[in-house]
Order: structure tokens, then sequence, then C-alpha cells
């Protein structure tokens, strides 16, 4: 090893280091001249469309070698920050700390924030439409298990929008407060975590007392009472319980992602790569459901997602969720929700937003 030249080297990190701070605090000043344009409005300190614009620029900048996912992790602290400087967001998310949830706000949001712990999911909708909350955070779907049924079903009476929606990785441990497996005798473990682990629960872990909980962090929460305990959760939970970990990446599908939306009560503008969510009542008569896919089809626009759920005000009666590529003042989108409301289907616009990126 070469003293000398390693010296350089720190001299010169230490001298950049130092142009990138005046350089963040020269960006903090423009975003102070921004919240002086803005007078006050509070409501346009996060606009998921101008945030989509500023993460696709950068990416599409970086020529490496830092990763684009720690680019991106850097410019979401960044972003934060200055919308801090500009009037502090509170986001409600499905609760406790340390649930997946949680971890997406944080990867949407950044740590510059308020975040409050909501327990139901229906109470996170009432968090923001009464103003006690900025914005929402909820999951809306996994790769491997589907929907959530109940995310679908209080859309059909909320006036909240879908404002953007944010993908996570979602990979699973096995904590405990021993070191051993072999010192387990009871496994405290989420329905979905479970559904998505059994195949790995099944082969190293047959012999233990499986016990439900409310969610990831609860598991955690309870396997930190003992030491014959364990449970099926996140790195984050294992930290804040203080539980070791025994086994990593226990999923049975390794892509495992889940897709959460945020929800409030603005409009959010076109970025050119957006998505559309709309809840669709069909009139009970043959042919109705093609009647709906027909205009869709027309016009060649991709539909990502399609999902039925009980109107539960009349037997066999549907709504139907769509989720499709475009925004809703495109053209081609525009004409085609148009037709579904002359063919006399009832159509609720859920929200336009940016795609994650």
């Amino acid at each position: 090893m070469d003293k000398k030249k390693l010296k350089v080297i720190r001299n010169k990190i230490d001298d950049t280091d130092k142009k990138l701070l005046a350089l963040l605090n020269q960006r903090a000043n423009l975003a102070l001249e921004v919240k002086k344009e803005k007078s006050g409005q509070t409501s346009n300190v996060y606009v998921p469309e101008r945030e989509a614009e500023v993460f696709g620029k950068i990416i599409g900048k970086n020529k490496g070698p830092f990763p684009d996912d720690s680019v991106r992790a850097v410019f979401r602290e960044i972003i934060s920050a200055s919308r801090a400087l500009q009037s502090p967001l509170k986001i409600a998310y499905w609760g406790p700390e340390a649930t997946f949830t949680h971890l997406a706000a944080l990867s949407h949001f950044g740590q510059a924030v308020s975040y409050v712990a909501i327990k139901n999911l229906s109470d996170i909708f009432t968090e923001v439409e009464n103003g006690r909350a900025d914005y929402g955070v909820i999951p809306i779907e996994n790769s491997t298990e589907g929907v959530v049924n109940h995310t679908l079903d209080i859309f059909i009476e909320s006036e909240l929008k879908i404002c953007a929606e944010t993908l996570s990785k979602i990979s699973y441990c096995l904590l405990s407060k021993s070191k051993k497996i072999e010192d387990l005798k009871r496994l405290y473990v989420f329905q979905q975590p479970l559904a998505q682990c059994r195949n790995w629960v099944e082969t190293n872990l047959p012999e233990l007392e499986v016990i439900e909980a409310k969610n990831t962090a609860e598991s955690a929460r309870l396997a930190a009472k003992d030491k014959s305990s364990a449970a099926i959760a996140n790195s984050l939970a294992g930290e804040i319980y203080g539980l070791n970990t025994l086994a990593v990446k226990i999923e049975d599908v390794p892509d495992n992602f889940t897709r959460f939306l945020v929800i409030g009560k603005k409009e959010v503008a076109r970025t050119g790569n957006d998505k559309t969510s709309v809840l669709v009542s069909l009139k009970d008569k043959v042919g109705a459901l093609y009647s709906m896919l027909l205009p869709f089809k027309r016009r060649k626009i991709n539909l990502t997602s399609i999902e039925s759920r009980p109107s539960r005000k009349k037997a066999w009666e549907y709504f139907f969720f769509v989720d499709m590529s475009g925004h809703k003042e495109d053209a081609k989108v525009k004409a085609a929700l148009a037709d579904l409301r002359k063919a006399g289907h009832t159509v609720k616009i859920l929200g336009s937003y940016p795609g994650a990126y």
C-alpha cells in the first residue's frame, strides 16, 4: 500500500465532499426560493409529477460507477430535505413501525417527514380525508399473493385520489433472541409472510408451533419476549426489537415485490410515463364485460391489472378495478373512458399518477 498516494486520494475525496456540501446548500437555497413563489401553499410541497421528472433526468444521466439504486436513494433524501425546508409533510402509513408499508413510505418520501403509524387501512383514508395527514401510504398488491382486497373495497367509498405508486422488493428474515434455530419452539408470523415463505418454513421449521400475528412488526415484538420464539419479518424489525438474524432471504419466490399507493386529495399532472386507475360498475347484461374491454382494445391501451370485487349492495353485482397505461388527460384514455360511460357503465377515476420509478 502506497500511503502517500492514498493520502492524495483522500485529500481529493475531502475536496469533493466540500464541493458537494456547497452544492447541497445551493440547492437548499433554491428550494427556499420555490417556497416564496408558492406563497405558503403547503399542499404543493409534494409534487409527484415533478419528482418523477427529477428522478428520470438524474438516472438517465448517470454514467456510473455510482449505482442507479444508490443515486436514487441519495436524491430521495436530498428531495426529502428540500421539501421539509418549504413545509413539513405528515404521512400516515399502515403500521406499526417496521412494517413493509413503513419501509415503502420511507423509500418514497425520505427521512425528513413526519410519519404516523395507523393500525387500520380504513383509518389511513380517514386521516387524509380529515386533513390530519397530508398523504397516506397503503399496500395494493403483491407479485406472488395478489391484491389486497380490503384496500380495493375502501376505494369504492373514498373520494381520495391515487397520487403515486412505489414498488418495494420484499425479503424476509428469520429473527429471534436466540442464536440457534435448534432452540426454537414457536414461530410468530403474519399471514402474508407465511404464505410467501411457506415452503421454507415447512422444510426448515417443521416442528415449530406457528402463531399468527397482526403484522410483521407485531411478529418481531412477540418474538422478542423469549429466546424460544422466532419471527418472520424484515431486517429493520430485527434492529428495532433487538433480534438476531438466523436466516435471510427465506421467501419462496426471489423476485417478490409489493406495490404501494400514495393517496391524497390532489390531482397529478401528466409526466409521459403515467398510469390511471379506475373503478367501473357494469350493467347487468349479456356482454357487459366485453363492452368494458372493447374501448381499450380499439385504442390499444394496455390494461396492466383487472380485479373484481362484489358491490355488497346486490347479489352478483360487481365493481371492476382497472389499471391502465396512460394519463386520464391523454386523448385515447379520455376517449376510452367516454365510451364506457356512453355504454351505460359507471366510471370513477381513482387517479392518474407517475409510474413507479
